[in-house]
């Protein structure tokens, strides 16, 4: 799809993905309304520290998902909607599930309502890897069984099946994009390779992390961004599933190791309780099979990981200040 002039909607836009979408759809020449989670301050989040002229461009409105008045408002006269507004701390999810649920499935039955209601072309809703829990076998592809194995990925479940649902019973012009584990710059400190390589960073010979033993399907966060604006122009039906991954699967041990040769330090991995899921809830594995993205999107990921932790790291090392705020939006 040519951008200019399209007329497009990204909640969660204060957010890690949510801003850097915002950004090259604004390059592109989209008329963009950046959804951001309202707050006293009147911040903008991750958008406050784009360049004037993107900021410039935007349409911003500061409100919250669990308002359906507010959310149909702000899906007037938009053609296509990309929501990525949702809360996703894993471990908040244990202590807070009663908000999970009114952000992440409330919210995106009000975004389904809205599209509904304004006749929106597209709505491309982002879901996650985390969805299909402990797979019975790798890679995993979108037909894979779903398991609720934290509150957070129950939540994305429902969230997801309600965008099947409504493609289903209504033909709303939904389409889930499942990105696999996504980094890059302005990721939460919270996330394992963020905080890996903060600790480093500051020098630290010993850095704590959780489980050393779970694989994961890393995609940078430039590549996401191309695949929500693919699967934004691509010609899909309702109700369509396309998840996006590298094909190939680390153990955060691996990850560690990665960190420690990119920046050109030695250290070792302490084990921290604090930063372990409970037994059941850890996902073993995530590992994608990315043959549909390629086949309906054109899309396959471009950045590699050694590549990746390079760029990651040095945009950590210039921003420290600005690292250290923290979105639960996307």
């Amino acid at each position: 799809m040519n951008w200019k002039d399209k007329r497009v909607l990204v909640t969660g836009a204060d957010g890690f993905i949510g801003s850097h979408l915002v950004e090259a759809l604004a390059r592109e020449g989209a008329k963009v309304r950046a959804f951001c989670m309202y707050n006293s301050n009147g911040s903008w989040g991750w958008l406050d520290t784009t360049d004037s002229e993107i900021r410039s461009s935007l349409d911003v409105v500061l409100g919250d998902v669990r308002d359906a008045r507010f959310v149909e408002q702000a899906c007037r006269e938009i053609e296509v909607v990309f929501h990525l507004a949702a809360l996703i701390a894993i471990p908040y999810s244990y202590v807070a599930p009663e908000s999970f649920v009114d952000t992440n499935v409330r919210g995106t039955l009000n975004v389904l309502e809205a599209v509904r209601q304004n006749g929106c072309l597209r709505l491309v809703h982002a879901s996650t890897s985390e969805v299909y829990g402990t797979p019975d076998t790798v890679p995993i592809r979108e037909t894979h069984t779903l398991k609720g194995q934290s509150p957070y990925s129950a939540s994305k479940i429902a969230a997801d099946k309600l965008c099947e649902a409504y493609a289903c019973s209504f033909g709303t012009p939904a389409v889930v994009l499942r990105p696999f584990n996504t980094y890059g710059p302005r990721q939460s400190p919270r996330a394992v390779l963020a905080s890996i390589l903060l600790q480093l960073l500051g020098g630290a010979k010993e850095v704590r992390v959780g489980s050393l033993w779970p694989k994961r399907d890393f995609n940078f966060v430039e590549d996401t961004v191309r695949g929500f604006m693919l699967a934004g122009s691509a010609n899909l039906e309702p109700g369509d599933v396309i998840q996006l991954g590298t094909g190939r699967a680390v153990s955060i041990g691996e990850l560690f190791e990665a960190a420690c040769g990119s920046l050109g330090v030695q250290a070792r991995a302490i084990f921290e309780p604090i930063r372990a899921r409970p037994e059941q809830s850890e996902v073993a594995i995530l590992l994608s099979d990315a043959s549909r993205a390629r086949e309906r999107l054109g899309w396959s990921a471009e950045v590699s990981l050694d590549e990746g932790l390079r760029r990651t790291a040095k945009w950590m090392e210039s921003n420290r200040g600005a690292h250290q705020l923290e979105h639960y939006y996307v």
